[in-house]
C-alpha cells in the first residue's frame, strides 16, 4: 500500500526559560493511504506535537528544527505559509483533544462551520455553505441539525460538541484526518458512539485516519497499524494484531499489561516511574530508567531502529533475547 504521509527524523523542540524541551526528537512515521493508524503512548510522549508539526501549527515557543514531512509526495516543510494554509483543512485536518476549547463560544455552530467550509474557497456562497454545514451535521449524526446550526457551543452536550468538532474537520473533505484523543472527557456510551461514528466517516469520506490516544483498548478497536511513542521517540511500530500478540519492546509490553481484560481476572500492572524530563532526557534508551530488562548498554547507547520481521520495527538492544508477554 502506498504511503500518504512519511515523517522522517522529525525534531520539534520548545525553547523555554527552563531549557530546550525535546518534545519530538527523531520520530519517523509512515502512514499508508486508506489505513487507520494509531499513535499511542503516555501523556507527554510527543504524540500530539507530532500531529501539530505535520499541520505546521506548533504553538510558540515550539519550533520544528529538523526532519522531513512528506505528504502525498510534497515536502510540507518547504512550503510557504500561504501554500501550507491551502493544505490545512482541504487535505489534512485535525480533531483536537478538547472540543470545548476548540470551538469558539462567541459564535454559533453554523457560523463556525460556514467559516471552515469557505476558508480559502470563497467561490462557495453563504447559502451553499449553509446547506453544506447542515448536511455535515447530519453526517455526524447530530439530531435536529437545522436547530443545532443556530445554537452556541455552551448549549450542547460534550458528545455533541465533539461531533461538531469532527464535522468542522470534515468541512473540506480532507484526505488525512488526525483525531487527538477524540473520546477524552466523554462517558463510556458516548465514547463508543463517537468511535463508531469515526469508523463510518472514514469509510464514507474515503479518508486516512491517524488516531492519537493513550488507550490501548481504542487502538485494538480502531486501527490496523500502530506506532508506539515514548519520550519523543518511536519505540515500536507494527500491524495492530502483531503488536498485541507479539510485542517486542518492553514499553509496549508494559502498556499491554495495564489494559483491563474482561476474560481474565488478573491484577493490572501500571508502568512504573514517569516520563523523563525532556529538557535533560536519559542517555541511551530513554525507557531504561523504567525498564525491568535494562542492562548497561541500554544506559549508554541509543538503540537502532530495526526491522524484527516484515513491517515490524523496534528500537531495543535486547529484543532478540526477550520473550515478551502479549495478549494471552
Amino acid at each position: 500500500m502506498e504511503d500518504l504521509l512519511k515523517v522522517e527524523d522529525l525534531r520539534t523542540y520548545f525553547f523555554t526559560e527552563a531549557g530546550v524541551v525535546k518534545a519530538v526528537d527523531g520520530i519517523s512515521l509512515d502512514v499508508r493511504k486508506g489505513e487507520s493508524h494509531g499513535l499511542v503512548g503516555e501523556s507527554g510522549s510527543g504524540k500530539s506535537v507530532t500531529a501539530l508539526s505535520v499541520m505546521r501549527i506548533v504553538p510558540k515557543p515550539g519550533k520544528i528544527v529538523g526532519g522531513k514531512i512528506s505528504f502525498d509526495g510534497t515536502d510540507l516543510l518547504t512550503l510557504k505559509e500561504d501554500d501550507m494554509r491551502r493544505v490545512r483543512g482541504s487535505k489534512i485536518a485535525m480533531v483536537f483533544q478538547d472540543p470545548i476549547s476548540s470551538l469558539d463560544p462567541l459564535y454559533t455552530v453554523g457560523k463556525q462551520l460556514i467559516e471552515a467550509i469557505r476558508a480559502n474557497n470563497e467561490t462557495v456562497s453563504k447559502e451553499q455553505a449553509r446547506d453544506m454545514a447542515i448536511s455535515l451535521l447530519s453526517n455526524v449524526e447530530i439530531s435536529e441539525p437545522e436547530r443545532r446550526f443556530n445554537q452556541y457551543p455552551h448549549e450542547l452536550s460534550g458528545g455533541m460538541k465533539q461531533r461538531i468538532a469532527i464535522a468542522r474537520a470534515l468541512a473540506r473533505t480532507p484526505t488525512l484526518l488526525f483525531a487527538d484523543e477524540p473520546t477524552t472527557n466523554l462517558d463510556v456510551t458516548i465514547q463508543a458512539q463517537v468511535l463508531n461514528l469515526m469508523k463510518d466517516l472514514k469509510k464514507n469520506f474515503n479518508m486516512t485516519l491517524v488516531l492519537i490516544t493513550h488507550d490501548m483498548g481504542i487502538i485494538a478497536e480502531m486501527t490496523s497499524r500502530v506506532t508506539v511513542v515514548y519520550a519523543g521517540q518511536v519505540s515500536e511500530s507494527a500491524e495492530t494484531h502483531t503488536l498485541f500478540y507479539h510485542p517486542t519492546h518492553p514499553y509496549t509490553e508494559a502498556l499491554l499489561k495495564a489494559v483491563p481484560r474482561l476474560d481474565k481476572r488478573k491484577q493490572l500492572q501500571s508502568v512504573g516511574g514517569n516520563i523523563p524530563n525532556l529538557i535533560d532526557p536519559p542517555t541511551g534508551c530513554r525507557f531504561h530508567p523504567r525498564c525491568p530488562y535494562a542492562i548497561q548498554i541500554c544506559k549508554e547507547k541509543v538503540p537502532d531502529y530495526e526491522e524484527v520481521e516484515t513491517d515490524h520495527f523496534v528500537a531495543c538492544h535486547r529484543w532478540k533475547e526477550l520473550s515478551l508477554v502479549g495478549v494471552q
